[in-house]
């Protein structure tokens, strides 16, 4: 039995892709140099944020990392080699973003188990847009709900199953779906159904669901394209199994006219029943950001304030206890 770690992070546009190998000043390059190591179509993450992203993760130290927003595999590999020391195992499967926004994990290397990594990308959703009513068009996850499983020595005998997510953003480019909500309904519903699956094929392994879900999926005030996880599952969100208070879960904090800023909790780490008295409540946050000094930054109150940290999401973290690997 052992303790596991976890953190849950959007990135936010995580790219490092680079066209030649990095020279050895990397990590003090002008933004034009940084700039130019790449002649890809999505720019790279601009090196301070990555490298306060870096310190960020090394300060959690956590042994599993779930990250959304990674622009692909190789920008993963290249984040844990250059910036984190290798010490971890990237893993990721691309999925179906337009943006070529990824899910993927971070696993601390040495740990006393194997994993292995499956994808639900192509899994068609339940969705109809009035719009388009009268054609028949299937769709797909945006981005995917990828499947790690940590296991001894059977990959069909895990002793945990993690799915990560990223649903539907709010964003609707097409005037199809007010809110995204339509899709977002569709793609937590398909999310729960393969919770469900996975439970009914592996009834002796528990299961989390984390990522970002792009809405309120607590039990106040909850969003309701996120009523059929409660109606169809026993998962609860670890801050809520901790008791965490509502002005402590913001995940995602916006920034409005005036000064005013308006934190909301859109990424979650869900929890089956027989993990609920694994976790470690006095673990479980989410992690501030700090400034140079290791002091935490106050939540930004100005765009500008905003642009400054290393993801407009914040870190969830927790650990769960007396693990049987």
């Amino acid at each position: 039995m052992s303790n596991l770690k976890f953190c849950q992070i959007n990135a936010e546009n995580l790219f490092l892709l680079f066209d030649n190998p990095l020279p050895i000043n990397y990590l003090k390059l002008e933004r034009k140099q940084w700039e130019s190591l790449t002649a890809a179509d999505f720019e790279n993450k601009p090196l301070s944020k990555v490298i306060h992203l870096a310190h960020t993760l090394i300060d959690i130290d956590a042994d599993i990392v779930m990250l959304n927003e990674v622009g692909s595999v190789e920008s993963l590999k290249n984040f844990n080699q250059y910036f984190l020391d290798s010490k971890y195992s990237p893993i990721l499967v691309e999925g179906n973003s337009d943006r070529s926004i990824d899910v993927g994990f971070l696993i601390k290397k040495n740990l006393p188990f194997y994993f292995d990594l499956f994808s639900h990308k192509n899994k068609e959703i339940d969705l109809v847009y009035p719009a388009t009513a009268d054609k028949k068009i299937s769709y797909k996850l945006s981005r995917d709900c990828a499947e790690l499983r940590l296991f001894k020595s059977d990959v069909n005998n895990p002793f945990l199953i993690i799915l990560l997510t990223h649903l539907k953003s709010p964003l609707d480019p097409e005037r199809i779906d007010p809110g995204g909500v339509l899709r977002r309904t569709a793609e937590l519903k398909a999310c729960v159904d393969i919770y469900n699956e996975l439970k009914k094929n592996h009834p002796q392994t528990p299961i989390m669901l984390c990522g970002d879900f792009n809405g309120t999926a607590s039990r106040f005030n909850t969003d309701p394209e996120f009523n059929y996880l409660y109606a169809n599952t026993d998962l609860e969100d670890v801050l809520e199994i901790a008791q965490i208070p509502l002005d402590d879960r913001h995940t995602f904090i916006q920034v409005k006219s005036g000064f005013r800023s308006e934190g909301r909790q859109i990424d979650y780490c869900f929890l089956p029943e027989t993990l609920k008295g694994k976790l470690v409540t006095s673990s479980t946050s989410i992690y501030p950001y700090k400034d140079q000094y290791g002091s935490p930054l106050k939540r930004p109150d100005t765009l500008e304030q905003k642009a400054q940290l290393p993801s407009d999401h914040y870190p969830l973290i927790f650990t769960l206890e007396n693990m049987i690997f």
